[in-house]
């Protein structure tokens, strides 16, 4: 795919006010650690995560969504009157029914003539959010959208440690497909796009490309009550195919590895960072980690790290950037980007 006419003007984010250290989830299972025998630190060895965040017990994905969009809307300096899409892009929702997206659309005072719907699917929705908006900007359907997700991880890492204290016959094997649930975190992410016409910074969505290999849906499945992680298998399956999407984005886009300046990726465990770029054969200079302090926050993941990194460090020159994308089911999606230099 490739686009020539759309923009991604500014990104909002909003981190949830409570810190859970990976140590403190350790001592919930202090009982199960000592009838297993396993050694503490254990889980932030294995995943490279010390902290993760979770919002108040009682906030809503929507409400989480609208906080990252506020901010969005302010750094993009466009007026939510301006706004003739929006798209809610996070594994969490608040009701089966409706969809999100139209308690954001109230709580922010969009336009009632915008187009506003979910999209979802799991850690990937925020980028298919930029595709769809995309599409819709490059047809003319749109000159300016908005892009929102809102995580929140408390109620499953509380299920999981509850599952695990109550398990009759624990085994290592039998607990491990449960672990992975432990890395994640809540966050939101929000992101204004537009036309090339009416942008005010011109970072320009290049295009990119998608691959799938739903042969391996079962690796990752679960609500919010139970998931089961083959982590080990879901990690050699989603490298190889983030290997065979990138070299397809490659030829799409005519870039090389050396050309690439920045690559920002789905947010895991340290083992997965390490694994994928050796994968990609791309410089691991070039990634900016939040997994450290964030954990996996689903969809939020890859955009508020990206919303992040650019906030820290942000280009004094033209910038290639990759957008590397991967989602269990299994579906991968790369973007590429060129994002100005930032206005004195």
């Amino acid at each position: 795919m490739l686009f020539n006419n759309v923009c991604l003007e500014a990104f909002g984010y909003a981190l949830p006010p409570h810190v859970v250290t990976s140590a403190a989830i350790e001592e919930k299972l202090g009982a199960l650690y000592e009838k297993l025998k396993m050694p503490f630190g254990r889980l932030e060895l294995m995943s490279g995560i010390h902290e993760r965040r979770f919002w108040d017990p009682e906030t809503m994905p929507s409400q989480a969504s609208t906080l990252a969009g506020r901010e969005a809307l302010k750094n993009s300096g466009v007026d939510a009157g301006e706004m003739e899409c929006l798209l809610h892009t996070s594994v969490c929702r608040d009701f089966m029914e409706p969809a999100s997206a139209t308690l954001v659309h109230k709580a922010l005072k969009l336009p009632d003539d915008a187009a506003v719907f979910d999209i979802s699917n799991a850690c990937l929705g925020f980028l298919n959010g930029i595709v769809t908006l995309g599409n819709m900007i490059e047809l003319g359907q749109v000159k300016k959208g908005l892009i929102v997700a809102g995580e929140g991880s408390r109620q499953l890492v509380e299920n999981t440690i509850d599952s695990l204290l109550q398990m009759p016959n624990p085994t290592r094997h039998a607990i491990r497909n449960m672990f992975a649930s432990l890395t994640l975190g809540s966050g939101s992410c929000a992101l204004v796009m537009a036309h090339k016409n009416v942008s005010k910074f011109g970072h320009r969505l290049i295009g990119g490309a998608m691959r799938c290999a739903t042969e391996f849906n079962h690796l990752c499945q679960g609500d919010v009550s139970n998931m089961n992680t083959d982590s080990e298998k879901l990690l050699q399956e989603g490298c190889k195919l983030a290997r065979v999407t990138w070299e397809k984005t490659k030829r799409v886009l005519g870039w090389t590895n050396d050309a690439v300046d920045r690559v920002f990726c789905h947010q895991v465990g340290s083992a997965h960072r390490r694994l994928m770029y050796s994968s990609l054969e791309m410089d691991l200079a070039k990634d900016f980690s939040t997994l450290e302090y964030l954990g996996n926050a689903g969809s939020v993941s890859l955009p508020i790290t990206m919303a992040i990194g650019l906030e820290k460090n942000a280009p004094t020159r033209i910038e290639k950037i990759a957008m590397l994308g991967i989602g269990s089911g299994l579906n991968c999606l790369v973007l590429g980007v060129e994002w100005q230099k930032q206005k004195c």
